[in-house]
């Protein structure tokens, strides 16, 4: 430092940056600076209110700001939420499209399009039920949320594991601004967001925002006769306008209108990449390279819409009314098997490995429309009693169209069956908020749900192997269900509080019916939860530091879960008998000195199927299962009584660290976040192949801002050490696998006005 120039703390602006960067116990700050030298308040909205974050007596975590942008550099999708926050996995099989989300354990691998998932994701207010409409692209935010433990009071719609809750920034009527960032990188890269924010009149105001990731095929087919012959590319564009119209300080409207196209790749399997009896990689592995005779090629389309008011009655009352409709297209193709050939053609006419027989397929969502409406009226007085009440209405129609191919003579279509779907709910729900003393709090909530859903299913051509049905097959569910939570509060002193808090959560009946490969429907009864958590939350050295730390154990009764591939590949539900989890979850974060941020947050999961007589189907590729067996009917199935859940590994820790240096006018900062989570089991059963290893993800970015913080130029790069794992499979076929995203790289700009 120039000994003309004296030491000058981190501005305020990068210090809230920098506390953004990792799951710290919380939710959404606002904008209010905090005294120099301290850790700005952060309020959250995590019970539908605006409070401080010592206040909220459940484990809820945030991402905001830099670490959007930090993640989003090498331009993946939602999944790269992983591990980000304790206790959060996400993965897909499509690509992509369709995350699947886990917290503490709970969630679904189940492929069909009409899956329910047990998290809740809740986009600028509205539920995203369907799966493909989950993985809308993240940009704009302004904050991301992720509560858990059960959230069926406030957040309906199958929310016993949690919610992952998505806020856009939003119209302002105070000042004309925006910012454009822009980058390149590895493989052609070439990534886009911006904003602006446009006040239209004192009491209008208009914000646009869109997106544009852009990515070259990176991984090339070398079976000459592969139809398809670069794969991973993509084009994923997407935009949001919202418009705010606020007349006064009793009355708001907001529209949203937003759209997705997604067009490139679909998951990209790979035939036997793991090493028989181990789960190494094979031998020679090389992820730039596959050997595949399918067509792989996936396609989206999103177009939806919401309008949430907020009125003032008066009288200590408000009323916030939420409408959304929603309506998404889609078609994925992959080559399953991974390579090329079958067995049956004769050595030297298959490979890579051992491949029995053929397998590609499609799935399509040709019709889908969902329809929300919320209305709930809360009061807004400041005495010892807060209160909300509200009704909820859910109504999703939907058509599946599933499609198998053979590569075997030019790819031709040898099975094609559909599934129609009807789901209708309705809520009410209610909670209240009792200030029993100063240091006492208490909070209690119920919510009464009835869900209904009819389904059938065609087969409307027969594959060679499969039964000769053709036909419709039906199948409907009628269900009600109470849940609440309870919870408690009690400050110590002005910094530190103590809670606890016992929560039930109810996901509705599933069906599922893939008429390709057979001719009976599943049905799971509801999944229902309780939970109980205990924690403490503090501020810590004069506000220099925060802490959250909480234990929880849940209880999971008929958890459904879906017996995926196996050696038929059927996709079937099931219910256990209990499932249990238990574990604790910390979160930390200290201005260590006033340039230097550090973040740490971290979860531990055991889970743990609770059934003596469940019995799956393992694997048909070859796989060293190590569960006992049984044989049913002919059959040999693999028993799973305690078993980890799938993708549910014991340990995530994350850590970030931001180090921030005055240089000639400006600021020259330097960031790396670190993402790691232990091992997984892919399937319901166990094995020695299909068991993902430990996965470290560690990221780097150095930057220069200028012009009192209003440019940014930075380099960065994702999956600095190339760390390559296998993270999913395919069980029926040989030992297909599919991988993590390798180091990306590149430089962006960004420009505030």
């Amino acid at each position: 430092m120039p000994a003309n120039r004296p030491f000058r703390p981190m501005p305020h602006a990068l210090a809230a940056a920098a506390l953004a960067l990792l799951s710290t116990g919380s939710q959404a700050q606002t904008a209010a600076p905090a005294p120099a030298g301290q850790l700005q308040t952060i309020t959250v909205t995590a019970e539908r209110r605006l409070e401080n974050i010592r206040d909220v007596p459940s484990s809820v975590s945030a991402l905001q700001g830099e670490i959007l942008e930090v993640l989003n550099s090498g331009g993946q999708d939602i999944r790269l939420l992983a591990a980000r926050v304790p206790s959060l996995n996400i993965e897909s099989s499509f690509g992509r499209a369709f995350p699947r989300f886990y917290i503490r354990g709970i969630g679904n691998t189940d492929f069909d399009l009409n899956a329910s998932q047990p998290v809740s994701l809740v986009y600028d207010d509205v539920v995203q039920e369907n799966p493909i409409l989950k993985g809308f692209p993240i940009f704009d935010m302004e904050r991301i949320e992720v509560l858990r433990g059960p959230q069926g009071t406030l957040f309906g719609r199958n929310s016993p594991a949690g919610v992952v809750k998505f806020e856009s920034a939003k119209p302002s009527t105070k000042a004309f601004e925006g910012y454009a960032l822009a980058s390149i990188g590895r493989y052609s890269a070439l990534n886009f967001e911006g904003a602006v924010n446009v006040p239209l009149s004192p009491t209008l105001a208009l914000r646009v925002a869109a997106q544009s990731q852009n990515r070259d095929d990176w991984v090339s087919n070398g079976n000459s006769r592969g139809p398809t012959r670069e794969l991973e590319g993509y084009n994923d564009n997407a935009a949001r306008l919202q418009m705010l119209f606020s007349p006064n300080k009793d009355f708001s409207a907001l529209l949203n209108v937003h759209t997705r196209d997604l067009k490139g790749s679909a998951r990209v399997f790979r035939a036997n990449i793991i090493q028989p009896g181990t789960n190494n990689l094979a031998p020679g592995f090389d992820e730039t390279k596959v050997f595949q005779d399918g067509i792989n090629s996936q396609k989206v389309s999103n177009t939806g819409g919401s309008l949430r008011v907020r009125w003032d009655l008066g009288n200590g009352m408000a009323l916030n009314s939420i409408t959304g409709y929603e309506t998404v297209d889609s078609l994925s193709r992959g080559d399953i098997d991974g390579g090329f050939g079958a067995g049956f053609l004769g050595a030297g006419n298959f490979g890579p490995g051992f491949i029995p027989f053929d397998a590609e397929s499609a799935d399509g969502l040709p019709k889908h429309k969902q329809f929300t409406q919320e209305v709930r009226v809360e009061s807004t007085g400041k005495g010892a009693l807060q209160w909300l009440a509200g009704v909820y209405y859910f109504d999703e129609q939907l058509k599946i169209d599933s499609f198998n191919y053979s590569s075997i003579g030019g790819n031709v279509q040898n099975g094609y069956a559909t599934q129609d779907q009807d789901n209708k709910a309705y809520a009410i729900f209610g909670s209240v908020n009792l200030d029993v003393s100063p240091q006492l709090k208490l909070r209690g909530g119920l919510r009464y749900t009835k869900d209904e859903k009819d389904f059938f299913a065609d087969r409307i051509q027969a594959p060679p192997f499969s039964p000769t049905f053709i036909g419709r097959r039906t199948a409907s569910t009628s269900a009600t269900n109470t849940s609440g939570d309870f919870s408690a509060t009690y400050a110590l002193d002005k910094d530190t509080n103590v809670y606890a808090r016992v929560a039930t959560g109810f996901r509705a009946p599933s069906i599922q019916g893939r008429l390709l490969f057979g001719d009976t429907l599943s049905v799971a009864k509801s999944e229902k939860v309780t939970s109980y958590e205990a924690g403490v939350k503090a501020d810590l050295f004069n506000k220099r530091a925060r802490a959250a730390f909480s234990v929880f154990s849940y209880t999971l009764k008929d958890q459904q879960l879906t017996a995926v591939g196996g050696a038929a590949n059927f996709n079937q539900l099931i219910n256990a008998a209990k499932s249990t989890g238990q574990g604790f979850e910390l979160d930390l974060q200290a201005l260590v000195t006033d340039n230097l941020m550090l973040t740490m947050g971290g979860s531990y999961n055991k889970t743990k199927i609770r059934d003596g007589g469940l019995a799956v189907a393992p694997c048909g590729g070859g796989c060293t299962v190590t569960d006992p067996t049984v044989v049913r009917n002919g059959t040999t199935l693999a028993l799973i009584d305690g078993n980890p859940l799938p993708q549910a590994p014991e340990t995530t820790l994350n850590f970030t660290a931001r180090y921030t240096m005055p240089v000639a006018g400006g600021d020259f900062f330097v960031l790396t976040d670190v993402a790691y989570r232990s091992k997984i089991n892919f399937f319901l059963y166990e094995s020695r192949e299909f068991t993902g290893k430990a996965l470290t993800e560690v990221g780097l970015r150095a930057g220069y801002s200028f012009g009192a913080g209003k440019y940014e130029a930075t380099a960065f790069v994702r999956n600095l050490t190339n760390q390559i794992r296998v993270v999913g499979g395919i069980d029926f076929n040989n030992l297909t696998g599919f991988i993590n995203e390798p180091r990306t790289f590149g430089v962006s700009f960004k420009a505030n006005f």
